[in-house]
């Protein structure tokens, strides 16, 4: 297996064609299908399905996929930092960092500008992906620490150090009936449309299981996999969202109110690095600073 070859699976899952996968590449179409066929054959399986000219893929082929964009950043990254020293753009640091998407709009961009004053040389990285996607960062070292939710189980190969608790609380449009409620229980939101995240995830489930207890089914109006977007469709009307304090916090908006949901459930947050391996100067300045601010977020202790 080679890097050329990871490169033409994925320009082939864009564009679903040798012909314009050899256009994207520079290649050749026969030079695109020969590196397929070493794929396939190194790895003894069917990547994709052939359809009247088209390459379907495989569920293999999508899983395999992922791993492949990975490795191939990696190398990216690798050859971008080489390039960097050689012209003297940066010196020996530089930090990696990943973070929910939730944390991209305001809270990053604030949490680097007071990092830069101090660290004015140091190039910054941020990666915004899943929690799942994240530990795979930190495990395989591509950034330095992450933002991960604790769920009781973590990769043994992940330090996690958890920094803030939320508890669930709904948010309401605010000329909805319920804004007028101190505390919203699941009796309360019969019939109601819901703004859902973190399907099969451990607190949603027990967040399900609240509901069934109390015989309430639950009214799903959207599944989303972001706090950020939960709490926006919030505010535009489309149903009341239940998320952690911690994120419905982060963001003010006078569309909205933030009510606790009871009965009470608690979410912990932390910081994530891989086992054993210690963080340079800069890494470990940026970690404080986030701790620092993750502690100052209105609301995220109950």
């Amino acid at each position: 297996m080679n890097v050329r070859q990871l490169e033409v699976l994925r320009t082939l899952l864009v564009t679903g064609s040798t012909i314009a996968t050899a256009r994207a590449m520079g290649l050749s179409q026969s030079g695109v299908s020969r590196l397929l066929q070493q794929l396939e054959a190194n790895l003894s399986m069917q990547l994709f399905a052939r359809d009247k000219g088209r390459l379907i893929p495989t569920p293999e082929a999508e899983k395999l996929a992922y791993d492949a964009e990975l490795v191939l950043a990696g190398i990216d990254r690798f050859t971008n930092l080489a390039q960097d020293l050689r012209s003297g753009a940066v010196g020996p640091e530089s930090v990696r960092i990943a973070l929910p998407n939730s944390l991209a709009d305001q809270f990053t961009p604030d949490l680097l500008a007071d990092f830069d004053r101090d660290f004015p040389r140091v190039r910054i990285e941020t990666f915004f992906d899943t929690s799942g996607a994240i530990t795979r960062l930190i495990e395989q070292r591509i950034v330095d620490f992450g933002f991960l939710r604790y769920e009781g189980q973590q990769s043994t190969s992940v330090e996690l150090e958890v920094v803030v608790s939320g508890r669930k609380v709904c948010v309401i449009p605010a000329e909805h009936p319920l804004a007028a409620l101190d505390i919203v229980t699941p009796k309360d939101l019969r019939n109601i449309p819901l703004i859902l995240t973190g399907r099969n995830r451990p607190t949603r489930m027990k967040l399900d299981e609240i509901f069934r207890q109390a015989g309430v089914t639950q009214t799903v109006k959207i599944e989303t996999h972001s706090n950020n977007s939960a709490f926006s469709y919030a505010a535009h009307g489309l149903g009341i969202a239940i998320i952690s304090s911690f994120f419905a916090h982060l963001t003010k908006d006078t569309r909205i109110v933030i009510r606790p949901f009871d009965p009470p459930l608690t979410q912990s947050f932390g910081l994530a690095k891989a086992a054993g391996v210690p963080l340079s100067i800069a890494a470990e300045a940026l970690s404080r600073r986030m701790k620092q601010r993750l502690l100052n977020v209105e609301g995220p202790q109950n």
